[in-house]
């Protein structure tokens, strides 16, 4: 009864004309009573929306791949009732943990099905995870007892950096009262980024432009997205960081006179990394361009380009791809 009565909340909410704005404070209604646990309050500011927690979230939901790794990297299957929508494989080192997990949906669940889980928490990744017409906006959520967060680097305030993965990390540690979780899983990534940095110190940056889909045009990576901040960690250039976005389309021309000696290609889909080399080397505008004509290519999967725990593995990945000699 509990759950028809919050779905027919969040529906009835989902044709109300809103109300209230995204900044305003947002309570914390638990499922069950009871005073505040140890540590808490406490109030977070996220994307916009403000939420003050009265004990960590017994019952959250995850969405994205890179929102799951986060919660699983911080050791909070236990407070899990439910996840969806993965690009990869999970990571070996949380593959247990979330196999205890129920999976709501392949792709997002419907508000229906994720009311179901009687959550107490949503945590996305993409802005799409909180989509106000398939009724997960993040206020009608909230107005339905569901609070939520939104992985940083969809609401950036300047370039995405490392700094940013820090925050996303700690922000969630925050919420579950796990702080000292967060600084362990900060320590460790950052250990990685180190080794990386000694290995390519003194290295000569390498041109790369990234290619993430298109035919008419190039869909690239830009300089504001954490894509960026990987390029140059990895000891290379992005020649679209121009760009003022984390994602825009480039015409092949422009990739063409900007010269790439590397092309980095997103791996996600239904379209191979294969299919993709093809028609880049097919490509007649591509066809004196550095890295078509000695087939330097270097493969990244999409879920290792978006701000989470597999950002600083995805730098070192690059790095030996791109640097292979400082890796031997």
């Amino acid at each position: 009864m509990r759950t028809k009565r919050r779905l027919s909340l969040l529906l009835a909410l989902s044709l109300a004309v809103p109300v209230a704005g995204c900044g305003s404070p947002t309570p914390n209604r638990p499922a069950s009573g009871g005073s505040a646990a140890a540590g808490f309050p406490v109030t977070v500011s996220n994307c916009g929306v403000t939420t003050t927690y009265q004990r960590p979230p017994q019952r959250a939901v995850s969405l994205n791949q890179h929102a799951t790794e986060v919660m699983l990297a911080l050791g909070l299957e236990k407070s899990m009732v439910g996840t969806g929508y993965l690009d990869d494989a999970i990571l070996p080192d949380y593959r247990a943990a979330y196999g205890r997990i129920k999976v709501l949906s392949k792709e997002y669940p419907s508000a229906e099905v994720l009311l179901e889980a009687e959550p107490d928490f949503v945590y996305g990744g993409f802005a799409t995870t909180f989509d106000e017409k398939e009724g997960r906006g993040r206020e009608n959520l909230a107005k339905a007892g569901v609070n939520t967060r939104l992985n940083v680097e969809e609401c950036p305030t300047g370039p995405v950096t490392m700094a940013a993965m820090d925050e996303e990390v700690r922000g969630v540690a925050k919420i579950f009262g796990v702080q000292d979780r967060a600084e362990a899983q900060v320590k460790k990534l950052h250990g990685t980024l180190d080794a990386v940095e000694a290995k390519l110190t003194g290295v000569e940056p390498v041109k790369l432009f990234v290619y993430d889909s298109g035919d008419k045009t190039a869909f690239t990576a830009g300089g504001k997205g954490i894509g960026n901040e990987m390029i140059k960690r990895a000891g290379g250039v992005n020649l679209f960081a121009d760009v003022d976005k984390a994602f825009g389309d480039v015409s092949f021309e422009q990739v063409a006179e900007r010269a790439p000696e590397v092309i980095v290609i997103y791996e996600y889909g239904d379209q191979p990394v294969e299919e993709k080399k093809r028609f880049l080397l097919a490509n007649p505008a591509l066809k004196d361009v550095p890295a078509i004509r000695n087939k330097r290519f270097a493969v990244l999967p999409l879920s290792s380009t978006v701000l989470g725990v597999r950002v600083p593995s995805a730098v070192e990945s690059l790095a030996r791809q791109i640097h292979p000699d400082r890796f031997r």
